[in-house]
């Protein structure tokens, strides 16, 4: 078993939110730091004599490894470990492991709230009530905004790995007709090519990586391809997206409506297009689709899971 009785730091302890149990993982690491926020200039000293590094968001590069001799693992409370610089760890035999599957349910549960706000005008008849506009009614309800049941809708899913199935489950006890999108140019299977499935969905949801292919994945011309009384949703990541033509998308009715939980750069520059968009046909939320109570405990738990696997020797969501 390895030592435990070696520093370890979590460096933004913050993003994780409150109420959350560490007991177990005290147990493990008893000389656990733990920081609500680190910036980049801190970094460096909070890490240099540590031998597990805890961390969300934080960017660890070859330059910052390089000065930690006695760092052997580095534990993510995320899926993601584009903030990390793998090569280097692997270079100074540093672990690095991930999580997974640890908010499918959340995650999913959140595409489909916006989805239902949206089709049923929650926030339309919300407003209306409150200006007194139902009061005036001639008829015992009011019916001013349009009301879509999802039964009668077809979803498409760009990316199907854990989130995307769930997605597709919750879809299917809402009795809608689901297509997995292939990825652009590809086919086979039982995935729709990319292309039709822009032109046939009703809904499309995001749930795939951001690399080099799938950056701006999504912009003037896809949202031109779809139809234009689709509703659009994005929980993935910010950079598959062309905010740009996302909002001219939604001013020219090229679609009907979107949900966003993500932006490119988060928190948001002063002066993102989809921020300064009016319309009521845009949901945006601070990327929190994740972040269920259950879900962040679930990230704490498989977080203590990887670091108890090491210490015995075994290899549990190793990245490195």
């Amino acid at each position: 078993m390895a030592n435990i009785h070696m520093k370890a730091v979590f460096l933004d302890w913050a993003t994780m939110g409150p109420g959350l149990d560490v007991s177990r993982l005290r147990a493990l690491l008893p000389e656990l730091e733990v920081f609500d926020v680190t910036t980049d200039e801190q970094i460096a000293a909070r890490i240099t004599d540590a031998s597990y590094i805890l961390a969300n968001k934080i960017r660890l590069t070859d330059e910052l490894l390089e000065r930690c001799q006695d760092l052997r693992f580095i534990g993510l409370t995320a899926t993601g470990t584009d903030n990390v610089d793998l090569d280097a760890a692997q270079r100074h035999d540093i672990a690095v492991c991930n999580i997974r599957a640890y908010c499918s349910r959340s995650v999913a549960e959140h595409v489909f709230a916006c989805l239902l706000s949206l089709t049923h005008s929650l926030f339309q008849y919300n407003t209306d009530v409150r200006a007194g506009e139902w009061q005036k009614s001639v008829d015992f309800c009011l019916l001013t905004h349009p009301v879509r049941e999802l039964s009668a809708m077809t979803l498409g899913i760009v990316g199907y790995g854990a989130l995307g199935k769930e997605v597709a489950r919750l879809a299917g006890a809402f009795g809608m007709t689901v297509m997995v999108a292939a990825r652009p140019g590809a086919s086979g299977g039982e995935r729709v090519p990319f292309d039709e499935m822009l032109s046939r969905a009703d809904v499309i949801t995001l749930h795939c990586p951001l690399v080099d292919e799938t950056r701006n994945l999504f912009a003037e011309k896809q949202f031109r391809k779809m139809k234009r009384d689709a509703i659009f949703i994005n929980t993935a990541r910010g950079g598959l997206v062309d905010s740009a033509a996302l909002v001219a998308a939604l001013r020219r009715g090229d679609i009907a409506a979107a949900a966003i939980d993500v932006l490119p750069t988060e928190p948001p520059a002063a002066g993102d297009p989809l921020l300064d968009y009016d319309g009521d046909n845009l949901i945006i939320t601070p990327h929190i689709a994740w972040a269920t109570d259950e879900a962040r405990q679930a990230a704490i738990d498989e977080l203590t899971e990887n670091v108890a696997a090491f210490q015995l020797g075994r290899e549990r969501n190793r990245v490195v």
